[in-house]
């Protein structure tokens, strides 16, 4: 055994130096396979089950490679577990000591300049804010990397991050005071000059979609890209390759105007009641509409936004008084260009056919126009980058087809490998599918999947994640599941505290009950006993009656496809295989999935669920789930629940 197998096997250089390390074949195989891909600089899709040990079976080749390798995740708890944790460990265990950098989007490093624009007391900010200026301030005389992970407290929501930090927009790059030693420079600096380069598909995308300045040239310096959690680019790159336009952004040039000029002036006066204007006409009910509802209206306030931001554009074009001013004409230019686009629906600009919504919330509001087609644009930018590109995800295929992410990012001649979880999924969990409930269209859907919940959770103590594929869905039964669970059992439900805090209080509990949505259906690991029940309510089938799923089913119509077939169904499979991989992350794990929707069985494309499902044992009644949930629990159930009423 040579080469990449023997660093894999049993007791290769891995199993000495890391504790717990068992050879996979699927992980040798995959690992050889990726090395090739790197020596003769292919696309490469690989999917990968949960077990196969993906990480390690990419960054091996990668460090042994001796080229430039850009690493892309798609969340930053994975992009920091490489760059911490994993990269240092196997440059040890390899002996192979490489230089290694992680680099960030502009919004997660401290901008120096704006900390020291701000004061404690700031009038936008809450007094809350107050103690944390402190905090940042303090921390900015000693921090190397500026990285506001380091700040666990300082939350992605809390008011002063965007304070603190920079976009594209408003950063004045060399014209700044403290460019010389900027972190976000620092950190492409460092990437430039690294071996190894982790970033997030955000930051790539953006570099491949907008060719941010000092960012450009990273893409081209490297001699490969792999892309872990690739499932998730056809959407994220329909955003980057799209048009949108944010009241937030609006909302920042008005204050980085007013703080320029010291005092007020009519283009800045005329831009804040424009803004305000729009806001009241949109309404502040969490929505997302088609472009076409916003009513005359709205499209009466959104002329005069266009005009307003026309003015500060013209007010503060080259030669204003000072850099800032005239940084701040760029970015109303730039605006009053993206908002022509988002509003001409004939045609006749150079935006992209696609679907143009509208989201509204509270504070404000998103305009947004999504591509229908990316795959040209996204192929091409490929072809301009040639080198490497390894896809790779625990979800790319539909059954055996990598057809349908193939065709989305315009990959259909790349070669694919897939390989099986190489977990024994019939001897550790079962897979219930419960009779008797009603269609997923009836008002007693919920009520019923609730109804259904109540004994398991009891046998179980607990221990469960409730995965709704709405937040309808999850308020509806988060207020029928109140009251209802003992005490001592937490019910931990989405949007009251940062997923974090949530998953935290869900592993030290081991009895909590956990309601999420969308972004619980994947990257989440829970090992261990803590988690023994997943619960999805009905198949993830994007509502047709949502705005951008709408206009993708007319538009495929148009063309003479079938939506169902080729965009709707991949979809939810891919989407479903998400959420049934919560449950089994390790060979100790076990547990019961239940799907309540009774289309999985009653309807001929159940198959094509089912077929790209882990083997599970499948079960249709409930005594065998509770005897496996109490022997589970390690009680007789550690609590009785409430059941709903009658």
């Amino acid at each position: 055994m040579t080469g990449i197998s023997a660093i894999f096997a049993e007791h290769g250089p891995l199993a000495r130096a890391l504790d717990g390390f068992r050879a996979r074949p699927a992980q040798q195989q995959m690992a050889a396979r990726i090395s090739a891909a790197l020596t003769q600089q292919e696309v490469l899709l690989v999917e990968a089950g949960t077990g196969t040990g993906k990480t390690f079976a990419y960054l091996v080749p990668a460090l042994l490679s001796g080229r430039r390798v850009l690493i892309s995740t798609g969340t930053r708890t994975l992009q920091d577990q490489l760059y911490h944790r994993d990269l240092p460990l196997l440059c040890g265990a390899l002996g192979r000591p490489v230089s290694v950098a992680l680099l960030k989007g502009r919004s997660n490093y401290l901008c120096r300049a704006r900390l020291e624009q701000q004061g404690p007391r700031q009038p936008d900010l809450p007094a809350l804010a107050d103690a944390m200026h402190e905090r940042v301030v303090e921390w900015s005389l000693r921090t190397r990397s500026g990285d506001l992970a380091e700040l666990p407290e300082l939350s992605d929501s809390h008011p002063l991050r965007l304070q603190i930090s920079s976009t594209r927009e408003n950063c004045a790059g060399t014209r700044c005071a403290h460019y010389a030693n900027c972190h976000v420079f620092e950190a492409r600096r460092a990437a430039l000059a690294a071996d190894i380069v982790v970033v997030n598909h955000h930051l790539l995308l953006a570099d491949m979609a907008l060719k941010e300045d000092g960012f450009g040239d990273l893409l081209p310096s490297v001699d490969a890209v792999i892309l872990d959690e690739a499932h998730q680019l056809p959407d994220l790159a329909s955003e980057f390759f799209g048009i949108s336009l944010s009241s937030r952004q609006v909302e920042l040039l008005g204050a980085d105007l007013r703080a320029e000029l010291k005092a007020t002036a009519a283009p800045l006066l005329r831009l804040e009641r424009a803004l305000a204007d729009c806001v009241e006409a949109f309404g502040g009910e969490e929505r997302v509409v088609a472009w076409r509802e916003l009513g005359a209206r709205g499209a009466s306030a959104l002329q005069e936004l266009h005009e307003a931001l026309g003015d500060c554009g013209c007010s503060w074009g080259a030669g204003a008084p000072s850099p800032g001013l005239e940084q701040c004409g760029v970015r109303a230019r730039l605006l009053v260009a993206a908002l022509e686009q988002l509003r001409d629906e004939s045609g006749g600009s150079e935006a992209p056919a696609g679907a143009r919504t509208v989201s509204t919330h509270g504070r404000g509001f998103l305009l947004r126009l999504l591509p229908y087609e990316i795959s040209t644009r996204f192929s091409a930018l490929l072809a301009a980058h040639p080198s490497a590109w390894i896809f790779t995800s625990a979800t790319l295929a539909v059954g055996e087809d990598f057809g349908h992410f193939a065709r989305r990012l315009g990959l259909e001649d790349a070669p694919t490998l897939r390989f099986e979880s190489p977990f024994d999924y019939e001897r550790q969990a079962l897979l219930y599918l419960p009779r008797g409930l009603p269609s997923p269209s009836s008002a007693e859907f919920t009520p019923a999947v609730v109804a259904t919940a109540l004994p398991l959770l009891e046998a179980a103590g607990g221990g469960a994640f409730l995965l709704f594929t709405s937040h309808r869905a999850l308020r509806a039964a988060a207020l029928l599941l109140e009251h209802r669970l003992p005490a001592h059992w937490p019910l931990l439900i989405q949007g009251r505290a940062p997923r974090e805090q949530l998953l935290r209080r869900f592993r030290a509990s081991g009895r909590a009950v956990l309601l999420g949505s969308a972004s619980f259906w994947e990257g989440v690991d829970v090992q261990g006993p803590a988690l023994r029940l997943v619960l999805i309510d009905r198949l993830p089938f994007a509502s047709p009656e949502e705005p951008i799923v709408r206009a993708r089913i007319e538009h495929l119509q148009s063309e003479g496809a079938s939506p169902f077939k080729e965009y709707q169904l991949p979809e939810a499979v891919l989407a479903l295989k998400q959420g049934v991989g919560r449950l089994i992350r390790s060979e100790d794990d076990r547990g019961v999935v239940v799907i309540c929707d009774p289309r999985l069985s009653e309807r001929g494309y159940g198959r094509v669920f089912r077929s790209s499902l882990p083997p599970l044992r499948e079960v249709r009644e409930q005594a065998p789930v509770l005897a496996l949930l109490r022997e589970l629990s390690g009680t007789a159930g550690g609590g009785a629940v409430q059941p709903l009423p009658a």
